[in-house]
């Protein structure tokens, strides 16, 4: 995977607020990218940013749970009422919100 696709997912994730969550999904829509290379590519470049504001359309990091527990708590992130993610619902991020702060973030990116 080039650098450049890479750079981009990971400021996506940077402009994740504390408290707040994306999918997969959203990422890849503001990106370009699709739902399985932004978590193939979270899995391997994202252990510098906030990996466990991002997950599945169900709230779950799948295989991560236990990593990803402590930093919800932490940001004061919900779970849904199975126990099994986080309460995507009550803190999901506005895509339009993410997508201008994406935008500035990746203005020096060419």
């Amino acid at each position: 995977m080039d650098d450049l696709r890479v750079e981009k997912v990971l400021r996506a994730v940077e402009c994740i607020p504390r408290g707040k969550l994306a999918t997969y999904g959203d990422i890849g829509a503001i990106t370009g990218e699709s739902p399985r290379v932004v978590g193939n590519l979270l899995a391997r470049w994202g252990s510098n940013v906030a990996w466990w504001r991002v997950c599945n359309a169900k709230g779950e990091i799948p295989g991560h749970f236990n990593e990803a527990l402590p930093h919800w708590r932490e940001e004061n992130i919900s779970l849904n009422p199975a126990g099994t993610g986080a309460q995507l619902k009550s803190h999901r991020i506005e895509l339009e919100e993410l997508e201008v702060h994406w935008k500035k973030a990746t203005a020096d990116l060419t």
